[in-house]
């Protein structure tokens, strides 16, 4: 090996259908030292259908930490290391993140060979907004921490993408109705593959639908944000069951002078700040 410290390569993998790989990936993973791979007996299929033969590691979620610290060991005595998911793009919702910052701190060059990646892929074919997206992977398992996200997803006016397992798919859906009431949302499954299908529905109507058809295939949710205008409304609604001076009196209490009180208090409630003043002259 050289004396100059090597680098890290966030390849991307396919998501199903193979010729999905771009030609420079498969160039790198035929030049690097070591390609780190989250499930050796998953991705050696792929190495062996573009005739790879670079040596394996794995890395995961469950050694992500110990594991990069060997990897970083060996980049730091001028090693190449690719880095792959079992499909995909690392570093999106995998333990690629945690690689790619101990990298960094450890002085390590990174740099990312695009490709696929199933939340762009299913944002894409959903038939939903696309200029602005969020991305929420799977929902924590942990019961508390779950409602949490749910309850921010309320008055999430974005575009937002949900991973899900077949098995789980009913009780997601279920939840997502339950908090934040009927949506349109597109389910894409098999992704690129044979039998992808991209079901362009509402969370109420996929719920009757796969309650009585077992999904199959790993599943991505796009679902539409919510309203600004009726956000906007409620919010209104909400500032109108307090009198105008409670209104303002509120970001007294918070620290706001009372001209700028005044100006907030008009804004929330969509009027002047010449109605609010005269509200307040009459007491109301």
């Amino acid at each position: 090996m050289s004396g100059e410290k090597g680098k890290l390569y966030l390849c991307a993998t396919p998501i199903g259908n193979l010729e999905d790989i771009t030609m420079r990936a498969v160039r790198v993973l035929q030049e690097v030292d070591l390609i780190a791979a989250e499930d050796t007996r998953n991705s050696i299929r792929l190495l062996n259908h573009f005739d790879i033969h670079t040596p394996m590691t794995s890395y995961h979620q469950y050694n992500r930490i110990e594991k990069a610290h060997t990897l970083i060991a060996k980049m730091q005595e001028g090693a190449n290391v690719a880095l792959i998911t079992d499909a995909g793009t690392p570093g999106i919702s995998d333990p690629g993140e945690d690689l790619v910052r101990l990298c960094y701190e450890a002085g390590i060059e990174v740099t990312a060979l695009p490709g696929a990646c199933a939340c762009v892929t299913a944002l894409t074919l959903s038939g939903l907004p696309t200029r602005r997206f969020c991305f929420e992977a799977f929902l924590p398992p942990e019961k508390k921490e779950r409602q949490q996200i749910l309850e921010e997803l309320k008055t999430e006016t974005r575009t937002t993408i949900v991973y899900e397992a077949p098995h789980r798919l009913v009780r997601t859906l279920s939840e997502l109705l339950g908090v934040l009431g009927d949506r349109r949302v597109s389910i894409c499954r098999e992704l690129t593959k044979k039998h992808e299908t991209i079901f362009q529905t509402t969370l109420s109507e996929a719920i009757s639908y796969y309650e009585a058809n077992e999904p199959k295939g790993e599943c991505v949710i796009v679902m539409e944000g919510r309203s600004r205008a009726q956000l906007i409304a409620e919010e209104r609604a909400c500032w109108e069951e307090l009198t105008v001076q409670e209104h303002v009196e509120q970001y007294l209490n918070q620290g706001m002078d009372r001209k700028e009180a005044m100006k907030q208090a008009a804004k929330d409630r969509g009027v002047s700040r010449r109605e609010v003043y005269a509200a307040l002259l009459q007491g109301v």
